[in-house]
């Protein structure tokens, strides 16, 4: 299993690999300093931490451990937010989707389903994954409510997993969708993008 820059297009978003010629409409998506309550970079509001973000990311790409995209509203054709593959595990055909965050206009609104949708798909039907995985804050309830509506299943908490940029310890909470999950899955989360 290789994870390669691919561009995933569905109604709503268009997923494309990230570039640093994204970072000005991320800064201006990424500017309500709740986007990043959870995250574990800090409040990334300014271009400088913008582009800073975007080069961790495309050097986490070159070690092979992740594939960023940023998410483009169809519609409007706005930068939406960002997502990636990450925790790649070619030899168990495994990895996990996250790092997602959106821009406040785009929150509760058919982007994260779509996308998730679109990384999902190309992840079992195209890389052959037999499990994807997505975690979250304990703390934040909204993501795991989203990610439960997903259909992926609640597996644990990993206590003290994460230390975030302002010295917080983070516990996780990690989900799963497994492939014979997939097509229940893809069912439901059709008929919510219809």
């Amino acid at each position: 299993m290789w994870v390669d820059p691919v561009i995933l297009t569905g109604k709503y978003v268009r997923l494309e690999p990230l570039s640093e010629a994204h970072v000005p409409g991320l800064t201006l998506a990424g500017q309500d300093p709740l986007i990043w309550r959870y995250m574990l970079y800090g409040e990334v509001t300014t271009e400088q931490k913008m582009l800073s973000w975007v080069q961790e990311m495309l050097t986490r790409k070159v070690a092979g451990a992740d594939q960023p995209f940023v998410v483009i509203h169809a519609a409007s054709g706005k930068v939406a937010g960002a997502t990636r593959y990450m925790e790649i595990r070619p030899d168990h055909r495994g990895l996990e989707i996250g790092g997602t965050w959106y821009g406040a206009q785009f929150q509760r609104t058919p982007v994260n389903t779509e996308t998730k949708f679109l990384l999902l798909r190309h992840a079992f039907e195209t890389l052959g994954c037999i499990r994807v995985q997505l975690k979250t804050d304990l703390r934040n309830e909204r993501s795991q409510r989203a990610i439960e509506r997903l259909g992926a299943v609640r597996e644990g908490v990993l206590r003290n997993h994460m230390i975030l940029a302002d010295g917080t310890y983070r516990h996780s909470v990690y989900f799963s969708i497994l492939d014979t999950e997939w097509p229940t899955v893809k069912a439901r989360l059709e008929e919510k993008l219809v």
